[in-house]
């Protein structure tokens, strides 16, 4: 179907461009973009745009799927479509299932499903909404243990985004090893710095928060050290890393450093990281207090750590925000703060909360946003980034900024609900995608 957008806010974070324009979509690609267009086919949907925003689809770097194993929080096609409503039309997976994807058979399955989902929506008479692409990491270690590396040129020939196992790796010399491994393919290797021994039973970060909530905390040590030593091997290697869940100040300060050093690193945050911090976490105002979906990993920072996060996407020093996102089932995460597993959904909350707490009130400029929502995450994947130009094949994402919605399970099409604005109203809504 062929469609004109008239005088959509065009958000073009490949060039640094926002503009208001008409666009023409002629067979699934852009025909003409324009600041006004005047004559098209007579077959045309046009649609009236004003208010509304276009800009390059959303790609998450890293979230978990339910399926195969915990198929009650997730399932591959509630995550499909939970991503299509949240404006990403792509989502790479991390191995973490039950059984993990650390073989190349666990892969295949999962390809299979994908395959038969996109099977059966194309089944239906057209319009069909469009399905996000999901990648799918493969494990780096056996059973995501740490222990043994995986057969890592079996999974690297399988068709895997890259390599992750999303939990931490305490084993030095095996991540050395690893990473000298990797080093020829020039594959994608996200890594999380983390010493589990150092974060012991914390729920928060330390600090005055935690002591205030009487809540165990988790030190910011136990990121940076892990850190520190990653960025040594790192260094010593020369192989490509992608940092994942940077969460503190002073992660942070270490990246920026190693990045102008020219390590070869690129990292990331998580989306709620960006919008809470532990001083919120018993404010009534803002969440029921000691809410468990407050309860991530790692743990929500101190305000000195959120302020260091927005400040490190806006100059760069942060590539990408990710979602990580979590789910569970209701009886899984209503139990008290400390006892809950951590993580929280927000494939479908991830914008508009980022856009109403962090564009509208100027701490980041909308380009810088969608940049780090879609362009450097697709370029942390070794993706070429989606721009907005005549002849590109629709990867796009439309958004009203101005829609108020009210979060809650109906409304949702995650299986899960696990999210501190549950039962809230939000402003701002994906219209459609493009994939």
């Amino acid at each position: 179907m062929n469609e004109l957008l008239q005088q959509v806010r065009i958000i073009n974070p490949v060039s640094g461009e926002d503009t208001i324009a008409d666009v023409g979509i002629v067979n699934g690609a852009i025909a003409q973009i324009a600041p006004e267009i005047a004559d098209w086919e007579s077959d045309t949907q046009v649609r009236n745009c004003q208010g509304l925003i276009l800009g390059p689809g959303l790609v998450d770097l890293y979230s978990h799927s339910g399926e195969p194993g915990f198929e009650e929080r997730e399932t591959l096609t509630s995550l499909m479509h939970s991503a299509r409503s949240g404006g990403f039309t792509q989502v790479a997976i991390l191995p973490d299932t039950h059984p993990p994807v650390d073989n190349p058979g666990g892969l295949a399955f999962l390809q299979q499903k994908v395959q038969g989902i996109r099977t059966l929506n194309d089944l239906f008479p057209p319009p069909t909404p469009s399905l996000p692409k999901l990648h799918f990491w493969g494990a780096l270690t056996l059973g995501i243990k740490g222990e043994q590396m995986t057969e890592l040129a079996e999974l690297e020939a399988s068709g895997i985004v890259g390599f992750a196992d999303g939990q931490p790796i305490a084993d030095l010399a095996l991540l050395r090893r690893i990473l000298e491994y990797l080093n020829p393919w020039g594959k994608p290797v996200a890594l999380w710095p983390c010493s589990r021994k150092l974060a012991g039973e914390g729920v928060v970060r330390e600090g005055t928060a935690s002591i205030r909530l009487g809540l165990p905390g988790n030190p910011t040590i136990a990121e940076t050290t892990a850190l520190a030593a990653l960025l040594e091997i790192v260094a010593a290697t020369g192989t490509p890393v992608h940092i994942m869940r940077v969460s503190t100040q002073r992660g942070v300060q270490l990246i920026e450093a190693a990045k102008a050093q020219g390590l070869p690193i690129t990292a990331s945050t998580s989306w709620m990281h960006l919008l809470v911090n532990a001083a919120q976490i018993n404010n009534p105002a803002l969440f029921t207090p000691y809410c468990p979906s407050l309860h991530l990993e790692p743990p929500v920072g101190n305000p000195q750590d959120q302020q260091a996060l927005i400040a490190g996407v806006k100059s760069g020093v942060i590539d990408a925000i990710a979602i990580d996102h979590t789910p569970y089932t209701y009886e899984e995460k209503t139990v008290a703060f400390a006892e809950s597993p951590p993580g929280a959904i927000g494939l479908e909350l991830a914008l508009p909360l980022l856009w109403q707490h962090l564009v509208t009130t100027e701490q980041l400029s909308p380009v810088e946003l969608w940049r780090a929502l879609s362009s450097n995450p697709a370029k942390c994947l070794q993706q070429t980034p989606t721009a907005i130009a005549p002849g590109t094949v629709a990867d796009f994402t439309l958004f009203d900024p101005q829609q108020s919605w009210r979060v809650t399970g109906e409304s949702l099409k995650s299986l899960s609900s696990n999210t501190p604005w549950l039962e809230r109203e939000i402003i701002g809504r994906v219209v459609e995608i493009w994939c």
